[in-house]
């Protein structure tokens, strides 16, 4: 695709100018900070404010992405390689169709585009909005909405909770980041052309984690009018008590006082909180690195927030893969059993009463099919359930299964596993993952992600608001019928509880 830098491609936000570039029928802004960088004294801290500049910035290059190790994610040639902790920035993909002053007066809204915000995922420890797959050009161009893809800090320096350390560590810093990154929006998204009253939020795994978290937190209220959560992983979330005991055996490895950790080098800090992450998964349900409930920004977990009204009631799409677990069970971590061995250690410590009784419900145990379905329900679908039957009481609750499998997923025998719905819903068939998943994609785009993309688009330009337009064969969630959209290859049907014996064992376990 064409990329031409022009003149006209720049914008006046509340904090200076921005030129970015032209691709095809949409402008593109990279590179954009939304606080300032959480360098030297701000490591390990809330972001602040950013400051206004004078003159025009060039908003050409994309940003560093987070800290991290290789992932197959992020490993296509056209994504960014700098890996940096100044890592707080946004992209924005808007249609040239935008007010064409960029300066929107309040008479002037009626003319504003919806606006979706994109959360990556990769248990808070990869990932970033600059990657390839998650490219919000055809979104903004097909649907005529702006796009804005969030990076925002991972593993030690913002998924790690060191909140309990003291003065200068706050808690949960990549989803203060988020909600900065919320603010920024509120506050600039006119000037792409984006109304900030229509704005959805939406994510996946970590990303679908944090949206379901901003949901139940207080300091996000009002930042959206919307949400999307593609396969959340509510286990990623832990009380403060055991987050705390993390970080102090954190400061134990790293050897060195807290007051000193703001100086120490990246290495030192993300080895040590490594080996915090390699014992947590050996002990216990929940990772070394995650978000924390039982604290100012998230009082409480969003499934018990669900059940006490204490959240922000908008209307959700919320939904799981059928295959969460096939593509984890070829590394059989230990946090997501997989093995015969696995599940009875997680059932040990979690819930040992409850361990016949639950897996009476996989008439195909021990086998293959039989250990995936218990990892994909131990973290996303039971914690989903429990969430869905709670929160679809409070707001308009739509919920799906997507079961659609490539057929190299086919092939390696994989089906839908975790993530292979991103792909059809960005229409980003030109990724590394992409090429991987349908080869094909780029010229012949499967009729799954016509009708995904054609879908998260809808919702997000109209909302599907009680007594307003909604998908006449996509039924609202309740639980009387659990009506539950199920995402096939060629056509969707909506089934009452598709997988009511599954869900039924889980109950009460979450």
């Amino acid at each position: 695709m064409a990329v031409v830098v022009d003149p006209s491609t720049v914008v006046y936000t509340s904090l200076g100018a921005l030129r970015g570039t032209t691709e095809g029928s949409v402008e593109v802004f990279r590179g954009v900070p939304y606080a300032e960088q959480p360098l030297g004294e701000r490591r390990f801290q809330a972001p602040e404010p950013l400051a206004p500049w004078s003159g025009v910035r060039d908003a050409v290059e994309h940003g560093p992405v987070p800290p991290q190790g290789r992932s197959f994610v992020g490993g296509g040639r056209d994504d960014p390689k700098i890996r940096d902790e100044a890592c707080l920035t946004v992209t924005v993909w808007s249609p040239r169709a935008r007010p064409e002053s960029c300066r929107c007066g309040p008479s002037e809204r009626a003319g504003l585009l919806p606006v979706m915000v994109w959360i990556p995922g990769g248990a808070f420890v990869y990932g970033a909005g600059q990657l390839q797959l998650y490219n919000g050009s055809r979104l903004a161009a097909n649907g005529n909405v702006v796009v804005v893809n969030v990076t925002y800090r991972l593993g030690v320096f913002g998924g790690f909770e060191l909140g309990d350390l003291g003065a200068g560590f706050d808690d949960n810093l990549c989803l203060r980041d988020q909600i900065a990154a919320l603010r920024w929006v509120q506050d600039n998204i006119e000037a792409f052309g984006g109304d900030p009253r229509q704005v959805t939020i939406f994510g996946e795994s970590a990303g679908a984690t944090s949206v379901l978290a901003l949901l139940a937190s207080p300091a996000a209220q009002g930042l959206f009018a919307r949400a999307i959560a593609q396969s959340p992983a509510l286990p990623l979330i832990a009380d403060r008590e055991t987050r705390a005991r993390r970080a102090h055996e954190f400061v134990d490895i790293v050897g060195a006082d807290p007051a000193h950790l703001k100086g120490l080098p990246q290495r030192v800090l993300r080895r040590a909180a490594g080996e915090v992450q390699r014992r947590s998964a050996a002990s216990s349900p929940t990772l070394a690195y995650g978000l924390t409930f039982g604290v100012d920004l998230l009082p409480q977990h969003p499934i018990d927030a669900a059940r006490t009204g204490a959240l922000n009631p908008v209307p959700l799409i919320i939904g799981t893969n059928s295959h969460e677990a096939s593509m984890f069970a070829w590394s059989k971590p230990p946090m997501l059993p997989t093995t015969v061995a696995g599940i009875d250690d997680y059932f040990a410590r979690v819930a040992p009463r409850a361990r016949d009784r639950v897996l009476a419900a996989y008439p195909d145990y021990p086998r293959r099919r039989a250990l995936v379905a218990v990892g994909s329900d131990v973290m996303f679908g039971a914690p989903t359930w429990a969430f869905v039957d709670a929160y679809s009481g409070r707001a308009p609750t739509y919920v799906y299964r997507f079961d659609h499998a490539a057929w190299s997923l086919r092939l390696l025998g994989l089906g839908a596993t975790h993530g292979s719905e991103i792909v059809h819903i960005q229409h980003s068939y030109g990724s590394y993952l992409g090429k991987l998943l349908h080869p094909l994609g780029r010229r012949v785009q499967p009729s799954v992600g016509r009708r995904m993309q054609r879908t998260w688009l809808d919702f997000a330009t109209r909302g599907w608001a009680p007594g307003g337009p909604a998908l006449d064969d996509w039924p609202r969630y309740d639980t009387a019928h659990r009506a539950t959209r199920v995402i096939r290859s060629t056509r969707d049907v909506s089934d009452d509880d598709p997988d009511a014996v599954r869900r039924q064992a889980w109950a009460g376990l979450y």
